[in-house]
């Protein structure tokens, strides 16, 4: 769920508070974002496993599972149910990109967006710290293909715009070159590989 570089963002005056709001609301609550999440990586499941396997109450999940499918993050998929009592879900496609600017001061969306930009960023926390746990048990060819970069100079906020929008360009064709391979060659074995990239002005971080 990338941010919005400057070009690319709603301009203020549009319509864009609710619709944007409900989205935010939808995908950034931690529970939600797991499940659809393990829709995607693990595959369609229905109610009850999502349950199972999240130790979730039943109705909980379906309760979670509402707001996503309201705003296009998940869809049923009927045709997986062996009777009318089972309610299977997969993930569908959903690009959104989104600023807390694209809400005015003080406006209850832009407390919302703020907000969801603390849980995105918890969500990287916490995904970087399940993959510290789990990095020794990984295969060597898996632990060495994994990696970070940072780097630490002066630049204009235009070129810090600049360097968002070319990394974004870097990791759209990955993901389509990845996508397409993976239409070619099916049996190879595959991993979901988070990508997480910040830039941000920086003052000398304190230990």
């Amino acid at each position: 769920m990338p941010r919005k570089t400057a070009e690319l963002r709603h301009t203020v005056g549009q319509d864009v508070s609710t619709e944007l709001m409900d989205m935010l609301i939808a995908v950034h609550h931690p529970t939600r974002r797991w499940l659809a999440e393990l829709l995607w990586i693990e595959g369609p499941a229905t109610v009850g496993r999502l349950a199972a396997r999240t130790g979730l109450a039943v109705g909980s999940v379906s309760y979670h599972l509402k707001p996503l499918h309201e705003q296009g993050f998940i869809a049923p998929a009927p045709e997986l149910a062996r009777d009318t009592r089972e309610s299977w879900w997969r993930t569908t496609p959903r690009n959104y990109s989104w600023a807390v600017d694209d809400f005015e001061p003080g406006s209850v969306g832009r407390q919302v967006a703020t907000q969801a930009e603390i849980e995105n960023f918890r969500h990287h926390v916490r995904a970087i710290q399940q993959w510290f746990k789990e990095m020794a048990d990984a295969p060597e060819e898996w632990r060495r293909a994994s990696g970070s970069s940072d780097s630490l100079i002066k630049a204009t906020a235009a070129q810090m715009a600049d360097l968002h929008v070319r990394l974004d360009e870097v990791v759209a064709e990955w993901t389509r070159e990845c996508q397409e391979d993976e239409r070619d060659n099916p049996d190879a074995e595959r991993l979901a590989v988070r990508t997480i990239l910040r830039m941000f002005p920086s003052r000398p971080v304190r230990p």
